[in-house]
């Protein structure tokens, strides 16, 4: 059977959760994680930024 209620968060997010990733300047990418820069502030990153090395998120 299908899984309806698979992904319907994204559709209550600005844009379905996508956007330009801030560290691999991908565009059009689903932008889920959560990660900190140096100084606290939040960035949501993409699927193969989220596992970055902190320099990355940092220069940002």
């Amino acid at each position: 059977m299908a899984k309806n209620k698979r992904g319907k968060a994204l559709w209550n997010m600005p844009s379905h959760g996508r956007g330009t990733c801030p560290v691999c300047r991908s565009t059009r990418i689903k932008l889920l994680y959560t990660r900190t820069k140096g100084n606290g502030t939040a960035l949501k990153v993409c699927k193969k930024c989220f596992n970055a090395a902190q320099e990355r998120i940092d220069a940002s």
